[in-house]
């Protein structure tokens, strides 16, 4: 919907568009994304934390190798879990994408394409029933023309 406002007296009318306003599906969206960006953010945090008190334990005279080792394993298999999610998400994110373009974007090709299918049919009828006919007319028209002026029976027109 356009609608016409005059900034000052003597302007030109200028078209603003009307901005829709969000519905409450793209505000429960924009929730749910906001938690998951919370939860990524706690995780994120509580990983550092674990790291600095993992590091702290490390640092001690009396921590000997068997316990680091138990850490780095500790910490692989937490990369590990991380990764396994991270790869879950981007499936679902690819099946999201293969599901949009074979429901959504599919129908609008197959509608397009039906629609040019049917200007070409439009074109094509109009072309043999209205403008050869009248190119055909017009052939006829300047030849009768042409042979009346060859006759002497017509004059011709001066194209100046």
């Amino acid at each position: 919907m356009v609608k016409w406002i005059t900034m000052e007296p003597g302007n030109q009318p200028t078209p603003t568009a009307q901005i829709p306003r969000a519905t409450s599906a793209s505000t429960e969206e924009l929730k749910r994304q906001r938690r998951i960006i919370i939860i990524i953010i706690a995780a994120a945090v509580f990983v550092l934390i674990l790291s600095i008190v993992s590091f702290i334990f490390l640092i001690n005279p009396s921590t000997n190798t068997a316990q680091i080792r138990d850490v780095f394993i500790i910490f692989m298999s937490l990369e590990m879990m991380f990764l396994g999610l991270i790869m879950v998400v981007l499936i679902i994110q690819l099946a999201r994408l293969i599901n949009l373009l074979q429901n959504e974007i599919g129908p609008i090709l197959d509608s397009t394409n039906e629609t040019i299918n049917t200007l070409r049919g439009t074109t094509m009828f109009l072309s043999e029933n209205l403008v050869e006919p009248v190119i055909k007319v017009n052939e006829y028209s300047a030849g009768i023309r042409q042979g009346l002026v060859l006759l002497g029976l017509l004059r011709r027109k001066n194209n100046k």
